[in-house]
């Protein structure tokens, strides 16, 4: 098999130079940012891979666009990289929800360690001119340590809900996306449904051409 036991090369731009523009988000992101995030890393055809995430830039654009981060923040590397982490125990913790395995002990860890980064209540406060007073912690304090709680608490209702019943694993290798399936689609973009009916056709005519 091609690049077997390799490692996906980074490609740069995040597109599949084989197959064009990046995908679009895979079915289900839309209702859960966790699982929009599990696939900000992507598994690309002939061993490339593309990360969403991979540059403090990206990372703030990625959580801005998606309202956990306002748009003058300045992410620093650290940040980036705890986004990255968080979405790599996510992706454990979905591959095991799918495969009807247990939960990784380390990423449940992981995972409730992000719900408690930032305060759920609105706290008591105190200043001179306003005195006692109750107001939730600013994001712009806290942007990385909201966002991560965000991600986490989605991450946990969809592993929990009734949306865990429709979670599957991209059905196009070498594509390592999540989705929610809608009947029995179980491919996360038109273009991977394409990949894997052209793969079904050639091992029929191989198949068929080794029997004659």
């Amino acid at each position: 098999m091609e690049n077997e036991g390799q490692s996906p090369q980074p490609l740069t731009g995040g597109r599949d130079d084989q197959c064009g523009p990046p995908l679009p988000p895979a079915p289900g992101a839309g209702q859960h940012l966790a699982l929009d995030l599990a696939n900000t890393a992507i598994a690309l055809p002939g061993g490339q891979s593309a990360d969403l995430l991979d540059t403090p830039a990206a990372a703030q654009h990625w959580l801005t666009v998606r309202g956990l981060a306002p748009a003058g923040a300045d992410l620093r590397e650290t940040c980036a990289s705890r986004l990255r982490a968080l979405r790599e125990e996510i992706r454990l913790l979905l591959a095991a929800r799918v495969a009807g395995e247990p939960a990784p002990a380390g990423a449940l860890t992981a995972l409730n360690d992000a719900l408690t980064l930032a305060p759920a209540a609105s706290l008591l406060h105190w200043s001179p001119d306003r005195g006692l007073y109750r107001a939730a912690a600013h994001p712009t304090t806290q942007i990385v340590e909201h966002a991560l709680a965000a991600l986490a608490a989605d991450a946990a209702d969809l592993l929990t809900g009734p949306d865990a019943e429709r979670l599957t694993a991209c059905g196009s290798a070498p594509c390592n996306r999540y989705l929610l399936r809608h009947g029995r689609r179980h491919w996360c973009s038109t273009r991977c449904g394409d990949r894997a009916r052209a793969a079904r056709a050639y091992a029929r005519r191989t198949q068929r051409d080794a029997a004659e």
